[in-house]
Order: structure tokens, then C-alpha cells, then sequence
């Protein structure tokens, strides 16, 4: 049995993580940790799931590494510089942390498609639409999304994406990440949903995931728990462990 505690265990997305490793053949739900709660609770797992929020989360990794406890990470906000601090905390210590900025298998393929999609269209764009109570903008399935899509343009030697546009209200054209435009939209009754908008001459090309229900990351989440403890140092995202790369 590998022995579960989930940070952040009142949110959304952590009483979701609840459930999910309560139900799931194999894992034991040892602690559920809220906000003020102490986490010294979660001593004793071999996996911590962390759902908190941007503020505290790399505080919440460096006790884990401390406590000698695997780590699966849905929080956004951890930086390549923060990646390079926890690789170097890491060495040698034959812990594992999976991060990941989407635990939708869905969402993941939609990723991939995008990025195999990118180098043979001029323009691309993204267009991210969550629940008015998500705190970041745009998100970090879109970021990545953006990013990926520029380094498969960037591989396949196109150039900029065509914007003719001279005059523009503040924002009107979006965030830019990696000179790919991303749009967010929040609007109640929506979960998560992306839309990956792609043209040349005489054609487009939409792709598109939905997450009607937050159970819909949660085979994910159970898939890293599982696999972190053979994966040491740092996995980004759960391809890798999806047998996708």
C-alpha cells in the first residue's frame, strides 16, 4: 500500500484528490490537509499530493524533501528557476516529484496534438476558458501549451506569427508567451476548457478539450502517485508516465 496525504485537501481540486485516492486499489489515505492544518500529519506518507496555491507551495516541497517524501504537484507557479532549486535539493536523494500543469489525460493529448499540429500552420493562438474563481491568468495548461507550440514552430523554421494589429485596447490581443497570443475567458459555470486555434491559407484547424468535472484529472493524479517513487529527481508533466514520450 502507498500511503497518500493531500495538501490542500479542502479545495476543489484537493477534496476531489480525497475521493479519488480513497476509492483507488492500492493507496491508503493517511492524512487531509487544510489550510492551517498542521502538516507535520503528513510524516508518515510516502506520497504527499499537494493542491494548495502558488504562495506556499515550493515551502510545502522543501518539508517534503526534508521528510523524505515523494511529491505530486498540481499548483501552479513554480518557475524554472524554482525547477533548478528543488534538481539541486534533490541530488542524490532518490525522491521523485511529478508536477504537472494538467492531470487530464484529455488535456494532454490535446497538448501533444497542438504541438504536432504547430509546424504546419502560420498562425496559432490559444484560448483558455475557466471558472471565475481560478486565481492565475492565463493558466498554466495554457502557458504550456503556448510554449510548446512556439518550440515546435521554432524547430520546423517558421517565423513570427502574421498580427498586422497597430492600434488595441490594453489587453485586447491577450497575453503573449513565447510570441504565441493566449486568451482567458472566466465565466461562471465552466471547470477547465482550452481551445487551440490554428490557420494557413484556406484552412483551420480547432482543437479543443473540455474538463466537464474535475474527476476528469483525477486518473492522472492516481497515475503519478503510483509512479513517482521510480521516477527520483524532478518529471514535468505526465506524458512520460502516460507512456506518451
Amino acid at each position: 500500500m502507498i500511503k497518500v496525504a493531500v495538501l490542500g485537501a479542502h479545495g476543489r481540486m484537493g477534496s476531489e484528490t480525497v475521493r479519488a485516492v480513497a476509492a483507488a486499489d492500492g493507496l491508503e489515505l493517511v492524512a487531509t490537509i487544510g489550510s492551517g492544518d498542521d502538516r507535520e500529519q503528513a510524516a508518515g506518507a510516502d506520497v504527499v499530493v499537494d493542491f494548495t496555491r502558488p504562495d506556499v507551495v515550493m515551502d510545502n516541497l522543501h518539508w517534503c524533501i526534508e521528510h523524505q517524501i515523494h511529491t505530486v504537484v498540481g499548483t501552479t507557479g513554480i518557475t524554472e528557476q524554482h525547477l533548478a532549486e528543488l534538481e539541486q535539493r534533490l541530488d542524490g536523494s532518490g525522491l521523485g516529484i511529478v508536477i504537472a500543469a494538467n492531470f487530464s489525460i484529455g488535456a494532454v493529448l490535446m497538448m501533444r496534438f497542438a504541438e504536432q499540429a504547430a509546424r504546419f500552420y502560420e498562425s496559432a493562438e490559444v484560448v483558455e476558458l475557466h471558472h471565475p474563481d481560478k486565481v492565475d491568468a492565463p493558466s498554466g495548461t495554457a502557458t504550456r501549451t503556448a510554449a510548446r507550440i512556439a518550440l515546435a514552430r521554432l524547430e520546423a523554421g517558421l517565423g513570427s506569427v502574421p498580427d498586422a494589429t497597430a492600434q488595441e485596447l490594453p489587453g485586447a490581443r491577450g497575453a503573449v508567451v513565447d510570441g504565441i497570443h493566449v486568451h482567458g475567458v472566466r465565466l461562471r459555470g465552466l471547470v477547465a476548457h482550452q481551445e487551440v486555434l490554428l490557420g494557413s491559407e484556406g484552412e483551420a484547424l480547432t482543437i479543443r478539450h473540455d474538463s466537464l468535472d474535475r474527476a476528469s484529472f483525477m486518473p492522472g493524479v492516481i497515475a503519478a502517485v503510483r509512479a513517482v517513487g521510480d521516477r527520483p529527481g524532478i518529471t514535468v508533466g505526465i506524458e512520460e508516465i502516460l507512456g506518451l514520450e
